[in-house]
């Protein structure tokens, strides 16, 4: 009967977990133990015992590296060690580094805003130690402790970039205000670095003590900039409009001033922010209809007040024969664009409430025929600011010669509105060329200069819309602008180390003047009576001279200007073209960093403080 039962053989391990393991028997249970530290395990299985020999402390870490596991996505179970399509996964044997791997998390927590308290979450402790057992979890202070020396190290590598930066430095100073009304200044620098790639770096962000008079903000600020040693460098400071900051502004340029450390007199040295500018010329127009919108925006809340009643409204504007294909939102109050583009979809379906009106009793709060009217007035005025700003949003951090364009096309068009018959529109007019004349004396020399430094329209576009602007006293602001550009390059060409003019066919005319040169192909034939070319070394002499005294300036400008496409990179253009203008490179380093925004350009639509 034996003979006829068929023995079964032993089940084969295949997994090379057992090459550090062996199977024993022990009261009658079966058990793996490990082969370098002899700790017994539960059969069964070999997905813990994987787990061990990844923290096994006696495992030699030369065996460590050859282990070779694969795990299939279905079973879980341990492949044979047969040839496979995949490679496998190495577990590598890397030194360990407590130190670094420390910073490595102060860094994780400064990229993710995390808590401080994050060393002391239990799962995040659990994750840690099963991804690198031999790291010692550090206490919240000890973290603290890290990000400070980071900053420290970061603030010394931008302090070495700062006071090698080949040109001058640019600011934005703005106010920000905490929920416990804590004021803090943030000081951001904005210059282009010597690979002509536009850089911006926050400075500082530090508690502002009250009284905030413009005096107490000013030698805020340059405290800051002589804990930078940038004070004596700066170009331009951009601040939002008010009085406080004027004086800020007055304060900082009469003392830099003083010493001589502005160019031009410090002329550019005030550039008032744009999306600043924008959003009172915004708030102006919707204060005018402030009944108005929250009738609309009542409206707009009533419709969307549950799923049943929107789906209601559908019906209606489908009645009605409302074909627009948008769908209504509420707006944030604080931010006027969404008020715009809620007062421009609620106007599409202006039928629909209307019908709504007359077959709801509960909707009580809908505009008048007239108040619809005025909506569609302030939506179609709104709708310049709105494209000026999505113009300004299309650049990350744009350079300063994007907007003289759109800023003219605004002066135009609210002095046409200022114009018009209609005495709404010419009072909203009114109010709004108020705030925007207020900006454009402050900036409309930078930005003028800033796009004649763009080789795709240089004099013509000032020209231009200056014919536009001012009609028959276009030629005088024009001169104005020439003569600001060419003071301003005057002054840099009198700083310029090497101030020597660029030639455009030196090659040339060394090749024939110089006799001891090797690309002189013509025998010296000056004193020979036969010469017949013996006018032409006069001519020569004489153009000669007249090219010499031509600066970068000039010559820039008699050049005709460069095709205009989407892909144009001014910073690229300049970088190549450097070498051919020296001067007027350096000062285009400078005026093209300008920021026109105090505010990163998604906040361009806050109507709010910070």
């Amino acid at each position: 009967m034996s003979d006829l039962v068929t023995r079964r053989k032993p089940k084969r391990l295949r997994s090379l977990v057992w090459n550090d393991f062996k199977k024993i028997k022990k009261n009658g249970k079966d058990l793996a133990m490990c082969k370098n530290c002899s700790k017994e395990f539960v059969g069964g299985g070999t997905t813990h015992l994987r787990k061990h020999l990844l923290r096994c402390v006696k495992k030699p870490s030369t065996d460590v590296a050859s282990q070779v596991v694969a795990v299939s996505d279905n079973n879980k179970e341990e492949t044979p060690p047969l040839a496979t399509p995949e490679p496998p996964k190495i577990i590598s044997s890397v030194k360990f580094d407590q130190e670094q791997s420390q910073f490595d998390l102060a860094r994780m927590i400064i990229l993710h805003d995390y808590p401080f308290s994050l060393v002391e979450h239990v799962g995040f402790k659990i994750f840690v130690n099963n991804l690198q057992p031999q790291f010692k979890m550090v206490s919240p202070n000890t973290v603290k402790a890290d990000c400070l020396t980071i900053f420290e190290q970061e603030k010394e590598k931008l302090y070495d970039v700062l006071d090698k930066l080949p040109g001058r430095v640019n600011l934005t100073a703005n106010m920000w205000t905490s929920y416990q009304n804590v004021s803090y200044l943030c000081l951001t620098a904005q210059y282009i670095d010597e690979s002509w790639a536009l850089q911006k770096k926050i400075l500082n962000f530090v508690v502002a003590e009250p009284p905030y008079t413009g005096e107490a903000v000013s030698e805020l600020i340059m405290t800051c900039l002589m804990d930078w040693n940038i004070y004596h460098k700066l170009f331009a400071i951009t601040m939002e409009t008010s009085s406080t900051n004027d004086t800020v502004v007055s304060r900082i340029r009469g003392l830099l001033t003083e010493k001589r450390m502005l160019v031009g007199g410090g002329l550019f040295f005030h550039v008032q922010c744009a999306t600043h500018c924008l959003s009172l010329i915004a708030q102006d127009g919707l204060e005018l209809i402030n009944e108005v919108v929250h009738k609309i925006r009542e409206s707009v809340k009533l419709v969307k007040s549950s799923q049943a009643r929107e789906q209601k409204f559908n019906e209606v504007a489908n009645q009605v024969r409302v074909h627009s294909q948008r769908s209504m939102c509420l707006d944030i109050p604080a931010q006027w664009n969404s008020t715009y583009l809620m007062m421009e979809v609620a106007l599409e379906y202006k039928e629909a409430f209307s019908y709504l009106q007359k077959h709801d009793p509960s909707y009580g709060v809908a505009p008048t025929d007239r108040e619809w009217e005025v909506a569609s007035l302030i939506s179609n005025h709104l709708k310049l600011l709105y494209e000026v700003a999505k113009d300004f949003l299309g650049t990350k951090y744009p350079t300063s010669n994007l907007y003289f364009p759109a800023l003219c096309a605004m002066k135009l068009q609210l002095t046409e509105w200022s114009k018009s018959i209609n005495s709404f529109i010419c009072s909203m007019a009114a109010k709004m060329k108020e705030n925007f004349d207020k900006y454009w004396k402050f900036s409309s020399m930078l930005l003028a200069v800033a796009v004649i430094l763009d080789p795709r329209f240089k004099m013509k576009l000032v020209e231009y819309y200056y014919q536009r602007i001012y009609g028959n006293g276009a030629a005088e602001h024009v001169k104005e602008v020439y003569d600001s550009i060419t003071n301003l390059y005057n002054e840099y060409a009198g700083h310029s180390a090497s101030n020597v003019p660029y030639q455009e066919y030196s090659g040339q005319v060394g090749s024939v003047q110089g006799n001891e040169s090797n690309g002189n192909l013509l025998p010296d034939v000056t004193n020979d009576i036969r010469d017949n070319l013996r006018g032409f070394d006069e001519f020569l002499n004489a153009t000669t001279e007249t090219q010499r005294t031509k600066s970068d300036l000039d010559l820039y400008l008699e050049e005709g200007v460069a095709p205009r496409s989407h892909e144009f990179n001014i910073l690229s253009w300049w970088r190549i073209n450097a070498p051919k203008y020296p001067v007027l490179s350096r000062m285009a380093r400078d005026i093209l960093g300008v920021p026109v925004s105090t505010v990163a350009f998604e906040s361009t639509f806050n109507t709010r403080g910070r």
